[in-house]
């Protein structure tokens, strides 16, 4: 089974964002965000903060932060009709530099 666990990571967007279209890019970012997550934290049910995607979006639609650090919390569902047992809390955590992390 999956116990509830926090953890922290950066995501390098730029790099996941190449060759994507302007109007397309802020949108595509929160779907990369929503992968990584549900790759690290092995749950469907991916939940993000409006913190983050206020973050995302802060530049506009074209202009995606380069990198963003966030926290993944993998949580209980309290929901007991859920199809999923667990699911993934994705939250900004604000950084002066991504420098030796």
């Amino acid at each position: 089974g999956q116990e509830p666990v926090t953890r922290g990571y950066t995501i390098h967007l730029h790099k996941l964002l190449q060759k994507i279209q302007f109007k397309k890019r802020a949108g595509r970012a929160i779907r990369e965000i929503r992968k990584f997550a549900a790759r690290a934290m092995t749950t469907k049910d991916i939940r993000i903060d409006t913190k983050l995607n206020k973050f995302v979006w802060s530049n506009g639609v074209r202009n995606v932060p380069t990198r963003v650090r966030i926290r993944l919390s993998r949580k209980r569902n309290e929901d007991e009709e859920a199809k999923e047992k667990m699911f993934t809390l994705v939250q900004h955590v604000p950084v002066e530099s991504f420098k030796n992390l």
